[in-house]
């Protein structure tokens, strides 16, 4: 780990991975209706305070957040955010443990799970928010480049192989919630949320939103 962290102080990655790449624009890349999911229009999302509104314009040069409703009138919340730079701590992405409490949620539970799409699989983190009566299941991971890890040291490793290559990666946070007071129905209905989104992209905007899968 020493040597490391010397040759990410030698080799300062420069290069921006994201001008090699065709421009990201999450509004066009994300269908507003797919399978029995459509935007509900009727849903404003929910407005964050000055200061972390603050920081997520510095870490992210895009944010898409809808709330989507099927013909039971169930309803998913999406939210999506992409940011140029990934390259180190600085500019990291904005955690939902560290925005949920900010925003005067509980963190009540944390897990890593796995998501299993009909492409492959990726690890994904669960959370439970609660604030009062309301009960938020949150499944989300995060991108760095053209890989799909979790916070620690997965995206460490993740951001120290571009950056030995002196690239600095793009990446992307995707979270998922819902409210529910059953956890697991909340997930498993999360996780086909997922599945069906992803089936409605192209597969290179599969790649974006969740890196090559092995």
């Amino acid at each position: 780990m020493m040597i490391a962290s010397v040759l990410a102080i030698v080799i300062k990655p420069t290069h921006k991975i994201a001008s090699d790449r065709p421009p990201v624009n999450l509004e066009k890349m994300i269908p507003k209706q797919f399978a029995s999911w459509h935007v509900d229009e009727t849903m404003i999302p929910v407005q964050v305070s000055a200061d972390v509104q603050k920081q997520l314009d510095v870490l992210y040069s895009q944010l898409f957040s809808k709330t989507y409703i099927n013909a039971k009138g169930q309803r998913i919340m999406l939210s999506i955010s992409y940011g140029g730079n990934q390259g180190n701590d600085e500019f990291q992405v904005h955690r939902p443990e560290y925005c949920y409490v900010a925003q005067g949620f509980k963190l009540n539970e944390a897990f890593e799970g796995v998501l299993t799409l009909s492409s492959g699989k990726i690890m994904v983190r669960r959370l439970e928010a609660t604030q009062g009566s309301r009960v938020e299941p949150i499944t989300y991971w995060i991108t760095i480049g053209d890989q799909a890890t979790l916070p620690g040291i997965g995206r460490k490793i993740a951001q120290l192989k571009y950056g030995l290559t002196g690239k600095v990666p793009d990446g992307m946070l995707v979270r998922v919630s819902s409210i529910s007071n059953d956890q697991k129905e909340a997930y498993q209905q999360q996780d086909t949320f997922i599945n069906e989104l992803i089936d409605a992209v192209s597969p290179d905007e599969k790649v974006r939103l969740l890196g090559k899968l092995q």
